[in-house]
């Protein structure tokens, strides 16, 4: 389900999402309002206007750094749009006192992670570290705070502009419906407005910038007074305070930046706009109204009024749209209010064929339906009760921690306003959602959105204009050097030596997290980790078989399992048993793997027992209901459908049935064909099910305030009741014999971008090999320091980014180099692919490998912070049956590889002169000249991976 956002935390960041459950248990609101629902922190400012707010948390040696400055996209002016998201990547190249490219792999050789963010009202930087890399941190963010004007050069900046075009073609131009946000923001907010162009910006402003409107841009609004630092995580915090005024404090104050006005807009008349999408499969209508800027009374009722039209089985849109009209399978709305104004949108991608005339008529139905039942007390009360849950969830890392404390002190000035927050929900009142729903939706203008497949013009919303979209064309790469004066850069004057990185302490030993384990009478495994810090329980069951186990004949069988077992129980209604885990604050999902059906659960640790009980009647009294299979079903072929217009996922399918042979399960996608699921029938799924869902294969793992005795107490009622039953997971031969480079090319016609996979069988997770090859991959291609990385990315520019790397499981994986290029560039970008892959056989340096040792040693400090991370830890142990040590053994791994070593597994697993060369492109302009790039064949091919003819595709 998707759920509200109340609170900007991370944002379009998507690093947790906090998501708010239904209950309907006084007790538990009792609970709510008893939580002490806050963070403790202390904020000061410096004297040039730097926030400072520090978090100490010491339940792991790591530390969160997050630097969040008051600019986003809607500090920009016409004709220069995207500057806020081109200067976050400026920001990531060189400094006066870090050299190009040494951001990331700085942090990396720590053992740390770190991204930033920029979206409509905001920019973020980041860095999770190892506790003793605290002053490495805050040395490199000073620096490209202070000291980092003087290096943007010409070519520096002409390279930043070329990846970030690169990520807008792989975000918006080469995918189904990108241009949405671009036509609704276009036409719902006047000529000029902040919120009127997309935070990645116009392409013809991003290629007509000059480093001379970047500057002026930095200096107006990245200074240390238009920004907040916040520090969370196991660090002292006298020293904590004495190096934020070392490495900040001797920075300049620079240009007041002025709170920006809210500007909320109306509309006089209702726009009606369609697109024809390259990428589209399946129609797709919006309708947008605009409402008001966030934290206000009226922003937190809007957020409830999306929640209860849309969210769960009662909710009005679900039962028109879906259940009486059967025209789509999950209508969304929500409320987006930002820092100057919001929008009220509602999206419905509808199944393929239909009208969208229809959908519209559907939503004016759910309207007048939900102004007939009005809002239910009920449903207030179940908005509500997730607030607890949500809250623990969000806090879960010390950087979710330090996303809400900078985001809460940038945009209110107080780091503390989640409590006033929650208060403003908790106040929400069922006149309070009427109300706004008759102010700012009933009978108002708003915005029209049909984006429909190319050619499928007859299923438009009525009285549509075409909309405006702007669409690159492709042109024949012409690379224009840019070479910089030779100028020596200017330093910025310091009272200390900048250029020298701080020295560190010891890094923190590696501190395996306790694990219990049993076996149940009926084989079930048992894999459990108590965490008390937070009240949370996290908790998978992992049944072996999954899609293995499908008939090919039949394939998706497993996949529909995992759907229709969530639509209720024997003694509940879909409808019923939404709500009774809504009413306990909880989440519980089922999915479908290769390998696997996978059931996972979040829920308050007080409600663990009550959670499990519900777990037990879903897997053991499944309720088989007709009418939610023919919807899962409808809703399964109109996913295939729209799939199959999606690059990366045609990419995927093609490459796999290439290496796998056709006959082989992972050659077919899990969610079968269209052909497929069309042939399953209900007694198809009962099969599966009574055939191999047992305890025999399966494994439970939970982590968090729950002891092994409560666990294995809250698992009786499926060690009582769950028989085992002999299943036999089928062993698929696999031919691993490639003996030449094959190039193969699948045309998406007038793609912007070209996705290419690299690569051939490797070897399972099982081999002794796996991991020290995981190792040996690193510096190719295993993180953003990777040599494909650097040339394709960061010299190049053709990319957003390109990685490599082996997969494997018990049945053996892949290698694969993959990245997704600017089209014109896709030639080359293949060659450089395999020039690398042969280079790199000839070994690595002294340097490179202890590079990779620490990123890999030094990272699991990292490892063991939140439940998550612990749950996919025993997770994984079970699979392969590995040592409750095995991280400790994977550690020796790495500290003991030589430079011999290395070459010697980069020569046994890398061989770039046979492997498969997929290409997902315009065939039109790229095809043609592989034919004379040495390949020992090259074909061309359909999206099933048929051979076919240009002509073939022409016609």
């Amino acid at each position: 389900m998707i759920k509200t956002k109340w609170t900007p935390l991370a944002l379009m960041l998507s690093l947790f999402v906090a998501t708010l459950v239904s209950c309907e248990d006084k007790e538990t609101d009792k609970d709510v309002a008893d939580a002490k629902l806050s963070i403790d922190y202390e904020k000061y400012e410096l004297e040039n206007g730097l926030n400072v707010v520090l978090h100490q948390d010491k339940s792991d040696p790591i530390v969160s750094v997050a630097i969040q400055y008051g600019v986003g996209s809607n500090r920009e002016k016409k004709g220069r749009t995207g500057f806020a998201h081109l200067f976050e990547h400026m920001l990531f190249q060189e400094s006066e006192n870090v050299p190009q490219d040494q951001f990331f792999k700085t942090i990396q050789d720590v053992g740390g992670t770190l991204n930033g963010g920029t979206w409509q009202d905001g920019t973020v930087y980041y860095e999770v570290v190892p506790n003793n890399a605290l002053e490495t941190v805050l040395w490199l963010e000073s620096d490209r705070m202070g000291f980092l004007i003087n290096t943007v050069t010409e070519s520096a900046f002409a390279n930043q502009q070329e990846v970030v075009q690169n990520e807008k073609r792989q975000r918006v131009d080469n995918n189904p419906y990108g241009h949405t946000s671009w036509v609704i923001d276009k036409n719902l907010f006047p000529d000029g407005h902040p919120y009127s162009w997309q935070v990645i910006g116009e392409l013809e402003d991003l290629q007509n910038a000059t480093v001379a409107d970047v500057k002026e841009f930095y200096d107006k609004f990245y200074g240390p007074n238009n920004a907040t630092l916040v520090i969370a995580g196991d660090f002292e915090e006298g020293k904590a305070k004495e190096l934020v005024e070392k490495y900040f404090g001797e920075i300049k104050k620079r240009q007041e930046v002025t709170p920006l006005d809210v500007m909320n807009v109306t509309l006089d008349e209702t726009k009606r706009l369609y697109h024809e999408d390259n990428f589209a499969t399946a129609p797709q209508l919006n309708m947008v109204w605009p409402t008001v800027e966030q934290y206000t009374d009226d922003a937190y009722a809007l957020d409830f009024l999306g929640e209860i039209l849309s969210d769960g089985k009662n909710a009005p849109l679900y039962r028109v749209l879906v259940e009486d009209m059967e025209l789509a399978s999950q209508p969304y709305a929500w409320n987006g209010s930002d820092q100057i104004a919001g929008k009220f949108r509602i999206s419905v991608t509808a199944n393929s064929g239909v009208d969208l005339d229809s959908v519209e008529t559907g939503i004016t139905k759910a309207f007048a339906l939900f102004e007939e039942e009005g809002v239910k007390e009920s449903d207030i009360e179940r908005i509500k009760a997730g607030l607890e849950t949500d809250f623990y969830n969000g806090i879960s890392s010390v950087l979710g921690k330090s996303f809400q404390l900078a985001q809460y002190d940038v945009f209110t000035g107080d780091p503390g306003f989640i409590e006033k927050d929650i208060e403003n929900i908790k106040a929400i009142t069922a006149e309070d959602v009427m109300r706004v729903y008759d102010k700012y939706i009933k009978g108002k203008p708003f915005i029209l959105t049909s984006f429909v497949p190319k050619g499928q013009v007859e299923l438009i919303a009525e009285n549509s204009e075409k909309a405006e979209v702007v669409e690159e064309e492709i042109t024949e790469n012409v690379e224009t050097e840019v070479v910089d004066a030779d100028v020596e850069i200017e330093k910025t004057p310091s009272k200390f030596d900048r250029s020298v990185a701080p020295k560190m302490g010891e890094t923190p030993k590696l501190n395996i997290p306790d694990s219990w384990t049993a076996n149940l009478p009926n084989e079930m495994e048992v894999y459990g980790i108590v965490q008390d810090e937070l009240p949370l329980v996290n908790f998978s069951l992992v049944i072996d078989g999954g899609h293995l186990l499908d008939d090919l004949s039949k394939n998706g069988v497993a996949n529909l399992m995992s759907d229709i077992i969530m639509e209720g129980t024997a003694t509940k209604t879909p409808l019923e048993l939404e709500e009774a885990i809504d009413r306990l604050g909880a989440s519980i999902n089922m999915y479908t793997t290769d390998e696997s059906l996978v059931l996972r659960g979040n829920t308050l640790a007080r409600n663990f027992d009550a959670t499990m009980a519900l777990v037990q009647e879903i897997l053991l009294e499944p309720r088989w209901d007709e009418k939610e299979f023919a919807r899962i079903k409808t809703s399964t072929i109109n996913g295939i459908k729209r799939s199959d217009a999606n690059p990366n996922v045609i990419a995927n399918r093609v490459y796999n049935k290439m290496l796998y042979g056709e006959n082989h399960p992972l050659a077919q996608p899990t969610s079968g064909t269209v052909e497929s699921v069309e042939a399953i029938t209900i007694q198809d799924l009962k099969n599966y099910y009574n055939k191999y869902i047992s305890p025999s294969v399966s494994r439970f793992h939970v982590v968090g305030d729950v002891s092994e005795s409560q666990a294995l107490a809250a698992l009786d009622g499926l060690k009582e009741n769950w028989e085992a039953k002999k299943v036999t997971i089928p062993e698929f031969p696999i031919k691993n014999d490639r003996d030449k480079a094959s190039l193969y090319f699948v045309d998406v016609p007038n793609a912007k971008q070209s996705v290419i996979n690299i690569g051939y069988i490797a070897m399972p997770r099982t081999d002794k090999d796996f991991y020290p090859a995981e190792v040996m991959n690193y510096k190719l291609g295993g993180s953003f320091s990777g040599n494909v990385n650097l040339i394709l990315r960061e010299e190049k520019g053709y990319t957003y980014g390109a990685r490599s790397g082996f997969s494997g499981t018990k049945i053996p994986g892949t290698f694969t180099a993959s990245s997704s290029v600017r089209t014109n560039t896709t030639g080359e970008s293949v060659s450089i692919f395999k020039d690398e892959i042969a280079n790199y056989k000839a070994g690595i340096s002294e340097e490179d490998l202890a590079f990779t040792k620490n990123a890999l040693i030094k990272s699991n400090a990292r490892r063991f912070e939140t439940q998550g991370s612990l749950l996919g830890m025993l997770q994984e142990r079970s699979a392969y049956d590995l040592d409750p040590n095995y991280i400790a053994e994977e550690e020796a791994t790495i500290n003991n590889m030589t430079l011999e070593q290395h070459k010697e597994l980069a020569n046994k697993y890398l061989d770039e002169s046979k492997m498969a060369y997929l290409v997902v492109g315009d065939a039109a302009t790229q095809y043609q000249q592989f034919k004379d790039m040495g390949f020992d064949e090259v074909m061309l091919l359909d999206k099933e991976g048929n051979e076919v003819t240009l002509e073939e595709i022409k016609k």
